[in-house]
């Protein structure tokens, strides 16, 4: 084991790892209860859209541990999931296969896309400066998810967002756990991010927010596995439906392009955290993680599970010491074990993890004294990409507006020779996403 994850080269161990492995699957284990909740409203039976989240997550997680060795947790992304139930499977005319094979096909392509070098060579591309940004951006928007996860910030009609409401249980929870993990890392107190997520689990229990679970054991249901392929009431097959319909196809390029960018950010984010990005901005050893998190995308459209991706909030543990893909593999144990007990880790409420995500937000803000502010070229599409991902509540939306930004302002201020040709395609392509989208 220390051979093949090189933990003492990492300067980690066995227990820094498990630990890692545990705060990250905390961080991320109310997908167990979200992912269903919404699948069920585009008709995905509810327990085997349980079954279908806990193991494709926890299968595509052991597998970016095993073949990328590095701290990546994978599993079904909001948003996609929100897509699925709401809007491609209204378009499928109600059939939910159809909309799972929209997820098969744009996975195929991402894969297509890695292994011909293309996503990784966007990757390159793109200009320190917007590296930084990206991290920056994703940091803001990590610790907004956790806020928002406990009531501390929420919508409002006049100011868009507002201060939650105080003596909202969810609101003390939230407060308890960032109280505790500022502490916790004050003292410098290893596993400072997972005792804070114990001690809100706690905290929540007098105040109701911490739920007695309904049972311990549930049973696996299949039914969803092999999706795509499956058929409708009417005998035809889900992928045949997406291939015959253009509007579904123009749906598998928007996600596509969602799919493509967010991991790239994601795996910036998770590699400042945990001692994997370069100087220059570049994640070290970008291409297995590229190609698990492609496959992982396919395999949530087979599963029924919506599209499996790199979770942003693994960095909570990459915070908390995670330095090999050893902690992506004790995750994705913990996911596969909680198919068999989701009662019991549906308890640990989203709110009991804002600490951890507050903290890791607070602890990727460094990367924005690396922007040259004072040269607009630089500075105002990197703001475009830090204010975007946050207010547009979307990764790929906020880095596609720093991209055309960039071209713009190179082409005002006469730099039109510093944008490099794939940075022209990926502004371009993100100008037809957000027509089409």
């Amino acid at each position: 084991m220390e051979s093949f994850f090189k933990l003492r080269e990492r300067g980690s161990n066995l227990g820094q790892e498990a630990r890692a492995g545990l705060t990250t699957f905390l961080a991320m284990a109310y997908i167990i209860a979200v992912n269903p909740s919404l699948l069920s409203a585009a008709g995905v039976p509810a327990s085997a859209a349980v079954t279908a989240t806990c193991l494709g997550a926890g299968i595509m997680t052991i597998c970016m541990g095993v073949f990328a060795n590095r701290p990546l947790a994978c599993a079904s992304g909001m948003g996609i999931n929100a897509v699925v139930a709401f809007t491609l499977t209204e378009v499928a005319g109600g059939d939910w296969h159809a909309a799972m094979a929209v997820i098969f096909i744009e996975g195929v392509a991402i894969l297509a896309l890695v292994l011909c070098g293309l996503r990784e060579a966007i990757m390159d591309a793109i200009p320190i400066s917007l590296r930084h940004a990206i991290s920056v951006g994703l940091g803001i928007f990590i610790a907004m998810i956790g806020m928002a996860n406990a009531g501390i910030i929420v919508a409002n009609e006049s100011t868009l967002v507002s201060f939650g409401d105080i003596s909202n249980p969810l609101f003390i929870v939230g407060l308890v756990s960032i109280v505790a993990t500022v502490v916790f890392q004050c003292l410098q107190i290893k596993g400072a991010l997972l005792l804070g997520i114990i001690v809100a689990v706690l905290a929540g229990i007098p105040l109701g927010v911490t739920a007695a679970p309904a049972g311990i054991v549930s049973g696996l249901d299949f039914s969803t596995f092999g999706a795509p392929f499956q058929v409708d009431e009417t005998g035809v097959m889900g992928i045949a439906k997406v291939i015959t319909t253009p509007v579904l196809l123009v749906f598998a390029f928007s996600l596509m392009m969602s799919d493509f960018f967010d991991t790239m950010g994601t795996a910036m984010a998770v590699a400042k955290q945990g001692e994997f990005l370069n100087d220059d901005g570049t994640v070290e050893d970008i291409r297995p993680i590229l190609i698990v998190d492609s496959v992982a995308a396919a395999a949530g459209g087979f599963f029924g599970a919506s599209s499996i991706t790199t979770f942003v909030e693994s960095a909570s543990g990459a915070a908390d010491g995670g330095r090999s893909g050893l902690t992506s593999v004790v995750t994705g144990l913990l996911f596969v074990v909680a198919a068999f007990f989701a009662p019991i880790i549906s308890v640990v409420s989203s709110a009991a993890t804002c600490g951890a995500l507050v903290m890791v937000g607070y602890l990727m803000m460094s990367e924005a004294a690396e922007i040259e502010w004072g040269n607009i070229l630089e500075g105002f599409p990197a703001f475009m990409i830090i204010a975007g991902i946050p207010l547009t509540y979307s990764i790929s939306s906020g880095i596609g507006l720093g991209f055309i930004a960039y071209v713009l302002v190179a082409a005002a201020t006469g730099n039109i020779k510093k944008v490099k040709p794939l940075m022209w395609v990926a502004a371009a392509a993100f100008l037809v996403y957000f027509l089409t989208a």
